[in-house]
């Protein structure tokens, strides 16, 4: 008679303790974030606005760290990184960065509108500090044709 009781009835129709981890909202908050990461990412990249001129040159291989640029804007003003600097003080900024003996690529980015002398001027300026190791940064998507 013991089956008959409402006890066991009871213990029936109870659920026993589920211990098991939710997974899907941990997942679904994680896709979030990436997807909010791969849209910023590149936003955060940008650097000084300059317009790069347009050459058929190989592209170069990604650097292994994070590359020091100097940037000529079509009004003729001088970025190390993000930061402007006036041209004479332009040896001086990047041997304080960098240091004697920076053996990595610099490179210079000049805005297409820019003068070329304005664009060499930068390049002596770098040379004469000791830096040998510059590259020119072009806008490789763009499509160059020389007229002949």
């Amino acid at each position: 008679m013991a089956g008959s009781t409402g006890q066991g009835n009871a213990r029936r129709g109870r659920r026993a303790m589920n211990a098991e981890i939710n997974v899907t909202p941990m997942v679904d908050v994680m896709l979030v974030l990436l997807i909010v990461f791969m849209i910023t990412a590149p936003l955060l990249t940008k650097g000084v606005d300059v317009v790069l001129p347009k050459a058929a040159a190989v592209t170069l291989p990604a650097p292994t760290e994070a590359p020091l640029s100097v940037s000529v804007t079509a009004n003729g003003s001088v970025f190390v990184q993000e930061t402007e600097i006036e041209i004479d003080a332009l040896a001086s900024q990047l041997l304080a960065i960098a240091g004697e003996g920076y053996e990595s690529k610099i490179y210079v980015r000049g805005d297409q509108d820019v003068a070329y002398g304005q664009v060499m001027i930068v390049l002596t300026r770098m040379q004469q500090a000791g830096f040998r190791n510059v590259s020119l940064v072009t806008d490789p998507k763009a499509q160059f044709r020389v007229d002949r």
